[in-house]
């Protein structure tokens, strides 16, 4: 192109400039957000090398690979106990809080009143005290109630935790439907179960799905209401870690960290394939 025709247009010497910063702006996003992840993700994947470690402490680099240490985890006996208790807790934990959060989020979603309002909050609540004054709490309350330090206590604690993650989820999806679904079944002459257990139970079934995972995956990890209210026959994984780690520290807590992380990607995993992260994303 001609010098005279160059300056005939000279929108052309504007636009080069621009998309020469759109350009540099756009890389410059993307080495962030890939300095980003490379921040987040290095010390899970640190864990799990060091995990594979055959060294008696912890170290890095390696001088080898050795399955020692997950071995130390089923020699080490309250690492198993600890896990079977989490396990039944964390379960336990979701089952009872989504007694308690789906009908309180059916009843709930579609109203505008104040009291319904004040009652969303209530329920949600718990996210917003921290866990040491909230365990803290419990305690003494549950042990006015006569609980003490028991399975039981250690159950409601962390019902009471999974309650809001249920509640926010199925709000979010129950919401999202709108009435025209229900009011079709009623028309038709479905009655209220017949028309929550034909017609709301499998639509907002992804939404208690999503729900109970967060309720799981945070159970299975919480240490401040669990360090309340463990003994030693109902100490949860947590707990244990934090007490070995106490007296020793090699690369069994590692292996062991590595099999909660397998644990939680299994359940993820086994989530995918009945509804798809699309479905819970949606809810």
């Amino acid at each position: 192109m001609s010098l005279s025709a160059v300056a005939s247009r000279p929108g052309l010497l504007t636009k080069a400039p621009a998309k020469a910063r759109t350009e540099l702006a756009q890389g410059a996003l993307a080495l962030f957000v890939l300095l980003f992840f490379v921040f987040l993700a290095a010390p899970i994947v640190i864990v799990v090398i060091i995990s594979f470690s055959p060294q008696s402490h912890v170290g890095f680099p390696l001088t080898g690979l050795s399955l020692k240490w997950y071995f130390r985890i089923w020699e080490y006996g309250p690492f198993i106990a600890s896990m079977i208790t989490s396990t039944k807790l964390a379960f336990a934990s979701a089952f009872c809080g989504a007694l308690v959060a789906v009908p309180a989020a059916l009843g709930l979603a579609r109203s505008n009143s104040p009291i319904a309002a004040a009652l969303v909050t209530f329920l949600i609540s718990p996210l917003s005290i921290p866990a040491v004054v909230l365990g803290f709490a419990l305690l003494y309350y549950l042990s006015w109630m006569g609980f003490g330090v028991s399975f039981a206590a250690l159950l409601i604690s962390h019902t009471v935790i999974a309650i809001p993650y249920m509640l926010r989820t199925v709000l979010a999806g129950y919401r999202a439907l709108g009435p025209t679904c229900e009011e079709a079944a009623r028309s038709l002459g479905a009655g209220p179960w017949r028309c929550f257990w034909h017609v709301t139970l499998p639509l907002i079934r992804p939404s208690i799905f999503a729900g109970a995972l967060f309720a799981i995956l945070i159970s299975f990890d919480n240490l401040p209401l669990s360090f309340f209210f463990g003994n030693a026959s109902t100490n949860t994984l947590p707990v244990v870690m934090l007490s070995y780690l106490q007296n020793q520290f090699d690369p069994a807590i590692a292996a062991i960290g590595t099999v909660q992380m397998g644990l939680a990607l299994v359940l993820l995993i086994i989530v995918e394939r009945i509804y798809g992260l699309k479905a819970l994303s949606a809810a």
